[in-house]
């Protein structure tokens, strides 16, 4: 820890702000270096994508249409894995407190915020690296980007959006667990009712009963939903495809989904930090 620098505390409201910023990026650097030195914690950001476009794009896709579910699931996939990748936060920072990392920051004259910014801040890197490994793949597949310049990066726009959100809700679930063993299931046990139950793999209009409700609310399919359409993919041909207000809204619906979820979940893992860091 004596690598890091960090500013003294000082008054103000903006002060406060400013240190916790640059404190932050601090933390994240930190973080950063960690994964460089154990490039094995990027293999769930990068292999678990490939394998989940290969299977559906060739075990499943003739069944859904080939081509055309190719192009259909890229969205999907997009969203599931910048959710998934909130796991990676909840490991981390149950490892964090089980080794005592949470400790020494708490004795140094660093903003509360800082750990918490910088952990979910180096995640979403590890997000880009992800999309980028993912688009790769789903070019080779056969799926293409046929919307326009400034629709594409508003579409990956929203990818690391609800990605940065969702590791808010990795930090909480990691500070409860608070041990690494519990912080593997529970970064993903959760996860995978609100990633299958959507439109990740299927459309949603497909789903019976209140599945369907659940798969049209859901901000994962939002997610799904506003990258297609931003990147110019077709609906999957041969199924209703969905209305109501999520799905003609879908990009709208999913960035307020992000803003409810940071609402929520931000103070939430602010509070709890503050509670493992005071005992």
């Amino acid at each position: 820890m004596t690598a890091l620098t960090l500013a003294p505390p000082r008054g103000g409201f903006g002060d406060a702000i400013t240190r916790g910023l640059r404190d932050g990026g601090v933390v994240t650097w930190r973080n950063l270096m960690n994964v460089r030195r154990n490039p094995e914690l990027l293999l769930g950001a990068t292999l678990q994508p490939i394998m989940f476009v290969l299977l559906f794009a060739y075990v499943f896709g003739g069944s859904f249409g080939g081509g055309a579910y190719r192009e259909f699931l890229m969205g999907g996939i997009f969203a599931q894995t910048v959710a998934f990748n909130s796991s990676f936060t909840t490991i981390g920072m149950a490892n964090d407190l089980q080794k005592g990392v949470i400790d020494r920051f708490r004795s140094l004259p660093m903003s509360r915020m800082a750990v918490l910014l910088g952990r979910t801040t180096a995640d979403l890197v590890v997000n880009m690296l992800g999309l980028v490994v993912m688009s790769l793949c789903g070019l080779i597949v056969g799926w293409r980007i046929r919307g326009s310049f400034a629709d594409a990066v508003l579409g990956f726009a929203v990818l690391l959006l609800f990605g940065f959100v969702m590791s808010w809700i990795g930090a909480f679930v990691g500070m409860l667990a608070g041990k690494v063993e519990v912080a593997q299931s529970a970064g993903f046990i959760w996860m995978f009712p609100v990633t299958f139950i959507s439109s990740v793999f299927v459309v949603q209009t497909t789903l019976p009963g209140p599945l369907r409700t659940f798969a049209e609310w859901n901000p994962v399919t939002a997610v799904a939903d506003s990258v297609r359409g931003l990147f110019g993919n077709p609906p999957l041909p041969g199924f209703e495809r969905p209305d109501g207000w999520p799905a003609e809204n879908a990009t709208l619906y999913a960035i307020l989904c992000c803003i409810a979820i940071f609402a929520v979940f931000a103070p939430l893992a602010v509070a709890k930090y503050r509670k493992v860091a005071s005992k």
